[in-house]
C-alpha cells in the first residue's frame, strides 16, 4: 500500500473534532474508470452491477487507489441505486446511458416496495465492507455510503438521471405518495448504513447529488429534514457514527444544511468559495472539498494553485481535502499523483510554520 505507516487515522481525527497529524485527503470516485486496473476488474465481473455484488472484486477495486496514492480513506465500491433495487425496483446500467430504473408515481407503487428482505439482498455489500476493513492499513479510514432520500427518490420517479422534472414537480406538489416514498427510502438507508458500520465501515457519507434542484423551502423539507432523520436513525443504533453529508450544488442552502442535518462534516462542490468554507461552515462542522474535477483533469499550475488556496486557507483540524464531485473517467493518473503530492507538500509547510520550524 502507498499509505504511510501512521498509526492514527487523520480523517477520523477531523471528523471527531481533533487536530490531525496531517491533513486528510481522498477523492470521490477514486476507484473508477481512470484506473486501468479498475477497467480490468470490471471486465472480469462482466457488468457494473455484477462488480458491485461480487465481494472479492468489489473489495479489490475499493483498495486499488491505495496502492497508487497516499490517501487517507477508501470509499466502498457500490452504487446509490442498490437501495431501490433492494426494495424491488428493476435496475439496469446501459453503456453510455447510465442507470435505468422502473418508476414510482402513486401510492400503490410505493406500497409495493419491500423493506423486508432488503438486508438479505444487500448482504454482498456488507461482505465487501468486511473484506476491505480487514485488508486496509490502520491509518486509512473505510467510508461507507448511501444516496440521500431526495436523490434516490428522484431516480425512482424519473427512472433515470435526466432533467428530473417529474421529481421536482412531486417535491413542490407534495402528494401523499411522495412523502411515503421518502419515508421508505429513509428507513432502508438507515438500515443500510447501520449494517455497513457494523461490518467495519468507520464513517459514512450521504450523497445528495440532486440537492441543487430544490428551491429554499423545498430544500429544507425534502433535503435537510430526511437527511436529519437518516442521521438520527443511524445514531440511534450506532451512537458514535461519523457521518459526512454532501448536498451537491446547494448554494446558500449549504449553511442551513450544516447547521441542521446533524452531520460531522459537510462536503462542498467547487461552487463554494474557500472563504465560505472557512468563515461560515468550519465553525459549524468539518468541511470537505472542493477541488473542481476539471482542474484535476487539467493538472499543471492551475491545479497546484487551487490546492494551495485550500490548504493555506482552511484550518487542518476542520478540513478534509477532496474534489467538488467525482473524478472524471479521462483524468490522467499523473494528475492525481500531482494533486496528492501537492496537498502533502503544502500541508507539511503549514505544519512547519505553525510549529515555528
Amino acid at each position: 500500500m502507498a499509505s504511510s505507516p501512521l498509526s492514527h487515522a487523520p480523517l477520523l481525527e477531523v471528523l471527531d473534532g481533533r487536530p490531525p497529524l496531517r491533513r486528510p485527503v481522498w477523492m470521490m470516485r477514486q476507484a473508477g474508470r481512470y484506473l486501468p486496473e479498475y477497467r480490468e476488474a470490471r471486465a472480469r465481473a462482466g457488468s457494473f452491477l455484477s462488480l458491485c455484488y461480487n465481494p472479492a472484486l468489489a473489495a479489490e477495486v475499493t483498495l486499488q487507489p491505495l496502492k497508487r496514492f497516499d490517501l487517507d480513506a477508501a470509499i466502498l465500491f457500490a452504487d446509490i441505486l442498490l437501495i431501490p433495487q433492494a426494495l424491488g425496483a428493476d435496475l439496469t446500467f446501459s453503456e453510455g446511458e447510465g442507470p435505468v430504473l422502473s418508476t414510482v408515481a402513486n401510492d400503490k407503487q410505493v406500497a409495493a416496495l419491500k423493506l423486508e428482505g432488503a438486508a438479505d439482498r444487500l448482504a454482498p455489500i456488507y461482505e465487501t465492507v468486511a473484506r476491505v476493513a480487514a485488508a486496509k492499513p490502520v491509518n486509512v479510514t473505510l467510508i461507507g455510503f448511501c444516496g440521500a432520500p431526495w436523490t434516490v427518490a428522484s431516480y425512482m420517479i424519473e427512472g433515470r438521471g435526466s432533467t428530473r422534472e417529474r421529481a421536482r414537480l412531486a417535491a413542490l406538489a407534495a402528494p401523499s405518495w411522495f412523502a411515503a416514498l421518502l419515508e421508505v427510502i429513509t428507513q432502508a438507508s438507515i438500515d443500510y448504513l447501520v449494517a455497513q458500520l457494523r461490518a467495519g465501515a468507520e464513517a459514512v457519507q450521504i450523497f445528495d447529488s440532486w440537492a441543487g434542484d430544490l428551491p429554499a423551502r423545498a430544500f429544507s423539507r425534502w433535503c435537510i429534514e430526511p437527511v436529519r432523520q437518516l442521521v438520527a436513525g443511524v445514531r440511534a443504533q450506532v451512537p458514535d457514527a461519523r457521518i459526512i453529508g454532501f448536498p451537491r450544488a446547494a448554494g446558500t442552502n449549504i449553511i442551513d444544511f450544516a447547521q441542521q442535518a446533524g452531520v460531522n462534516a459537510v462536503a462542498v462542490d467547487a461552487g463554494v468559495s474557500v472563504k465560505v468554507m472557512r468563515d461560515q461552515l468550519s465553525p459549524i462542522c468539518a468541511v470537505q472539498g472542493n477541488i473542481d474535477p476539471l482542474l484535476l483533469l487539467a493538472g499543471g499550475p492551475a491545479l497546484d494553485a487551487a490546492v494551495d488556496e485550500l490548504v493555506q486557507g482552511l484550518p487542518r483540524r476542520r478540513h478534509v481535502v477532496n474534489l467538488g464531485h467525482g473524478i472524471l473517467p479521462s483524468t490522467p493518473i499523473e494528475h492525481v499523483s500531482q494533486f496528492v503530492a501537492r496537498v502533502r507538500l503544502r500541508d507539511s509547510e503549514t505544519r512547519n510554520e505553525e510549529s515555528g520550524g
